[in-house]
């Protein structure tokens, strides 16, 4: 199927000689004459690639820029915006509001020709990694599936990771990573024996140091994605604890990564909240219990008293049981 190509100007001049252009290498266009037009149209219609001029009525190409880049839905569409001959303030401009690429007028149809394929072609890799991680989105999914004792404890460590993070006042652009690392946290377990997962008594040690390899499993797994760099840390060290006798690596206090103390901490207390192969729920008084006796040598004291705060004052929130576990993420 040909790339479908979103056409934004005023100018029907301009708009007309962009048409038959991509029409002639076969690509499929779609036009609107105005910034607001532009943004119903790529709601509806989800182009590949928008050429976007940027001295409009209504609503100028900079204004449709910001908030196409400021929505996660359509951040990764290519936007290349249409410039007069050296404006080097709009090309600034355009730079600051996340433009891809800029073509000047007139238009040079060679070149043209050539930014347009080139803008293409990284909107098919872009859409390549999107399907790679939907993969391991749902190669997350199939191992929660595979023990009936956790169902919803990804959607669970999810929201209860970032709320911790909101309340330890982790940065706003982090907290995407450790959303992401409370859902994909025991992803590594898809390489461990369904046995070993579901054995209802005590593991033998070979069991046990099966069991240990899932967090480094899982950040091989992940590497395909584009977050791979903010993500494969909290999976790789979520066992490790405050006293440097956890795994894979040992590491103690602040030299583990904070996303993977704060999944740590609402990794324990999820477990022992929930029926277990080996065991029934804890409930809350004994969870509470086990958690103190471990702050400090288990999991970060800060970020757990943070989170016992939040417990007790009833101020952490259940996940809501609607839509899709991707869509939330």
């Amino acid at each position: 199927m040909s790339a479908k190509i979103l056409v934004v100007d005023d100018d029907p001049a301009i708009v007309n000689l962009l048409v038959r252009t991509l029409k002639r290498d076969h690509y499929t266009p779609i036009t609107a004459s105005n910034g607001l037009e532009a943004l119903e149209m790529v709601e509806r219609e989800a182009p590949d690639l928008i050429l976007l001029d940027v001295t409009m009525p209504m609503l100028d190409g900079f204004a449709v820029c910001q908030r196409l880049k400021d929505n996660e839905a359509t951040a990764l569409i290519p936007v290349t915006m249409l410039t007069g001959l050296d404006d080097r303030e709009h090309r600034q401009r355009g730079l600051e509001v996340g433009a891809d690429d800029f073509l000047t007028k007139p238009f040079d149809h060679s070149l043209l020709r050539a930014r347009i394929s080139s803008q293409l072609r990284v909107k098919r890799l872009t859409d390549q990694l999107e399907r790679t991680e939907h993969v391991i989105f749902m190669l997350a999914l199939a191992v929660e599936a595979k023990d009936s004792y956790t169902e919803s404890h990804l959607r669970r460590l999810s929201s209860y990771s970032e709320q911790l993070a909101v309340a330890a006042h982790i940065p706003a652009e982090q907290l995407k990573a450790i959303r992401f690392g409370g859902l994909l946290h025991d992803i590594g377990k898809i390489s461990v024996d369904d046995a070993i997962l579901r054995k209802p008594g005590k593991l033998t040690s070979e069991e046990y140091e099966q069991i240990k390899k899932h967090p480094e499993y899982g950040a091989r797994i992940i590497q395909p994605m584009r977050f791979a760099a903010d993500v494969g840390p909290i999976i790789r060290h979520h066992h490790e604890r405050w006293d440097g006798r956890g795994y894979p690596s040992g590491l103690a206090g602040e030299a583990i990564p904070i996303g993977a103390r704060i999944v740590a901490i609402v990794d324990a207390y999820d477990a022992m909240m929930t029926d277990r192969p080996y065991r029934k729920a804890l409930g809350l008084p004994e969870t509470l219990r086990r958690l103190r006796d471990g702050q400090g040598r288990e999991w970060d004291p800060q970020l757990l008293d943070l989170f016992l705060a939040l417990v007790e004052e009833g101020q952490l929130m259940e996940p809501k049981e609607v839509g899709v576990l991707l869509m939330d993420a």
